[in-house]
């Protein structure tokens, strides 16, 4: 992998990225979440007060620990499951599908037995996932280096 630029939506301007560990548990684990759409980051942070677009460089460490999903598979949904359910996984940065709102019901309902795994698959289908890449680790974040943040009107 070569240089590229990702995003991330905010409220303040982040020149350090940390690893967030919240209550919450998200697609891939605890993390440092960006993505490579820029419409996509700048939507994140309109929901806060300040929206924030935060724009990295980013060099990855190919002798880091990474998984990449490149389309939506079994995997994924198994991968996604475990990490919303708490599970912790040793990947340095996570890459591949967002399971945006609407996937991730369809994920709840599968996860309790609302619907199959047939069933997911074939709701989840016609949805057109965000990206987003999760740097999981303190390795992981010194492949950012941090450019400049711009405020989304």
């Amino acid at each position: 992998m070569g240089k590229m630029t990702v995003y991330h939506g905010s409220y303040p301007e982040i020149t350090e990225p940390e690893i967030i560990m919240g209550p919450y548990t998200k697609d891939f684990g605890s993390g440092f979440y960006c993505t490579l759409i820029k419409e996509q980051a700048a939507h994140w942070a309109k929901r806060l007060s300040t929206p924030t677009l935060n724009i990295y460089d980013v060099r990855i460490n190919t002798s880091l620990n990474i998984l990449e999903f490149k389309q939506m598979t079994e995997a994924w949904l198994d991968f996604i499951i475990d990490c919303r359910n708490g599970k912790k996984h040793q990947y340095d940065i996570v890459i591949g599908a967002m399971a945006d709102d609407q996937i991730y019901n369809f994920i709840e309902d599968y996860i309790e037995g609302i619907v199959t795994r047939d069933q997911f698959w074939s709701m989840a289908k016609f949805k057109y996932p965000a990206h987003q890449i999760n740097f999981c680790t303190e390795a992981a974040l010194k492949c950012l280096e941090f450019r400049k943040a711009e405020v989304v009107s």
